[in-house]
């Protein structure tokens, strides 16, 4: 097979010829169904996201395929990092390089990945969980789940009932474009990053306007919206998802701390599943596992990768040096904390491009990695 060359291009330099051999390999590769691999996501990141760029990689002549990226410094990530939730190179099945060659084209001093849909041997593989609803639907989904999950599900039911108890009637409403709402859960997700000590991912600004751009922006069957679910007067959950054919990605989701033991975020997936289920839509993603609810929903995945490629060098030495310390602790302590560090600086890199504001995240991911690192070291 002939080499692969690359040519770095503005996404709105890219001519209709090229966004349409764009959708031909989508269409073509069923590992790229996911609404981060459309086009208008690409075109509306490109606007939106500081150093924004896409690789045309090129095989004898012809366009073998496409990958969207942004620059920070000397690194590369994924377009709309920390925002986009899959990523990859866009190529028909089989043509498209492993991450490393990639790496090479693109000469960065890094290349980072969360969630990587294609090869790159030697990476962490994390799988994203989804709901791929039967033919017959969203009922038949339920029957199967609550027959399987009988305790979970009858749990549910009661909460939902203790909810309109306690509040009234309960209300939920999808495909919402409103701007104030959008702006009402963008200032929740905050709130929610500053109890907990994650990085604030909104403070940069530009991934604000990249949430109400992409509302702001349909596309044929592309699009982004609100959900809500509201229990009397009280707005209970709201979620931002992203959509396009029949994939619906539940994206950003927060509720009123004062319902969380009636889980209406939960309630208000469900909710959506149904309304949006008789709509078309059959495969419901909600990201990596982690929250314990996960486990009774989802019954189907697709495996990513997430690791960073470092050109050799003193830095990659010394952090393998650092991870092997931990790792004499037990446990693979070391591996563990650097992922857990990886995945805060990525975040931090991804949205901060002023240097203090960087700086002020990077401390904050260290104080939370030297607590998390405390017993090891103390083991050690």
């Amino acid at each position: 097979m002939q080499s692969l060359t690359v040519e770095i291009m503005a996404a709105e330099s890219l001519g209709e010829s090229e966004w349409a051999l764009w959708r031909d390999m989508i269409a073509a590769n069923p590992e790229l169904t996911s609404p981060y691999f459309r086009p208008r996501f690409t075109r509306v990141a490109a606007r939106v996201s500081p150093g924004a760029a896409v690789a045309v990689l090129h095989r004898g002549g012809e366009i073998a395929g496409f990958f969207p990226f942004q620059r920070r410094g000397g690194s590369i990530l994924p377009l709309g990092a920390p925002m986009n939730d899959f990523h990859g190179v866009i190529a028909r099945p089989g043509e498209a390089p492993d991450l490393h060659e990639l790496a090479r084209l693109l000469n960065g001093a890094r290349l980072n990945v969360g969630a990587w849909v294609g090869e790159a041997r030697g990476l962490v593989e994390r799988d994203c969980l989804m709901v791929a609803l039967p033919g017959a639907g969203y009922d038949a989904w339920y029957a199967e789940r609550r027959e399987t999950e009988r305790k979970y599900f009858k749990d549910k039911e009661r909460a939902r009932r203790g909810l309109e108890r306690d509040l009234g009637p309960i209300e939920t409403r999808t495909n919402q474009r409103d701007t104030a709402l959008l702006d009402h859960l963008i200032e929740l997700k905050r709130d929610q990053y500053r109890r907990t000590g994650r990085h604030d991912i909104f403070a940069c600004g530009w991934t604000r306007d990249l949430l109400h751009a992409l509302m702001d922006e349909q596309d044929g069957d592309f699009g982004a919206s609100v959900a809500t679910l509201t229990a009397g007067d009280t707005v209970a959950a709201m979620e931002f998802s992203l959509h396009a054919g029949t994939r619906w990605h539940f994206w950003f989701p927060v509720y009123e701390p004062a319902a969380a033991r009636c889980s209406p975020g939960i309630m208000l997936s469900m909710d959506t599943m149904r309304l949006m289920g008789a709509r078309g839509y059959r495969v419901f993603d909600y990201g990596f596992g982690g929250e314990g609810y996960k486990k009774y929903f989802c019954n189907a995945s697709q495996t990513v990768r997430e690791g960073v490629i470092v050109r050799p060098g003193l830095g990659a030495t010394v952090s393998q040096a650092a991870v092997g310390v931990l790792n004499a602790a037990g446990g693979e302590r070391g591996d563990r904390l650097r992922a857990s560090v990886r995945r805060r600086w990525s975040a931090i890199e991804a949205c901060e491009t002023n240097p203090g504001a960087r700086a002020r995240g990077v401390l904050q991911a260290a104080r939370a990695a030297l607590a998390k690192a405390a017993p090891a070291r103390a083991e050690a």
